[in-house]
């Protein structure tokens, strides 16, 4: 009797700890998200989105756009965010310009010729088993090689996002390399959303430029 009576004691002593560890750790939790602190650091990150390169439009004004709340809720990766951006936005302005020119021009080469690929639209299927997996392959060595360190080091604050080092052609003016950033965000938004309208639109009609 005694030995179940310190067994049932032991248990209950167990029990008693688990539950306040439990409960401890759902307090711990429930401090982490207390709104005390949120106005704060809102505040603060509102400040970082606004001197951030692209935070104007082309009239100088405030173009802020986050109706998500993003940059508020996932504020450590913000660097992340506009290395995104830029990649998506540089994408797009040669997608833009690879949907338009080769309706035009083509490199030599029967299976790029007009004959073998009337339409840009038609390049997909055409060359899906030759220069469509080449393209893959080397976009994808290009990833591992070069941007999957580059993200690396924009997330520890060693290297400014998009930055590759190619400043060959830089201004040497600050105030000129800004405006310069604010144009390459400006354009590459207006060409991502541009690439979205040409490809539905190119494959909806089945013509190439302009697409209608």
């Amino acid at each position: 009797l005694s030995l179940d009576r310190f067994r049932w004691h032991t248990f209950n002593s167990s029990t008693s700890t688990m539950k306040t560890a439990v409960i401890a750790s759902l307090i711990a939790s429930a401090a982490a998200f207390a709104p005390a602190s949120q106005v704060g650091r809102s505040t603060s990150l509102s400040g970082a989105v606004d001197s951030m390169p692209g935070a104007i439009d082309f009239r100088g004004e405030s173009d802020v756009f986050d109706p998500l709340g993003l940059a508020t809720t996932y504020e450590p990766f913000l660097p992340f965010f506009r290395e995104a951006e830029l990649r998506h936005g540089r994408t797009a302005m040669l997608a833009v310009v690879g949907m338009i020119v080769p309706d035009f021009i083509r490199v030599p080469g029967e299976a790029y010729s007009f004959e073998a690929v009337p339409k840009t639209v038609d390049a997909h299927d055409a060359l899906i088993s030759t220069s469509m997996q080449q393209i893959l392959i080397w976009i994808s060595l290009w990833d591992t090689i070069v941007t999957a360190p580059a993200v690396a080091a924009t997330m520890k604050g060693e290297r400014e996002p998009g930055d590759f080092a190619w400043d060959t052609w830089k201004p040497k003016n600050e105030a000129v390399y800004k405006q310069k950033q604010d144009s390459e965000l400006r354009n590459g938004r207006l060409a991502m959303m541009a690439a979205g309208g040409i490809f539905t639109q190119s494959i909806i009609t089945g013509k190439g430029f302009p697409f209608v």
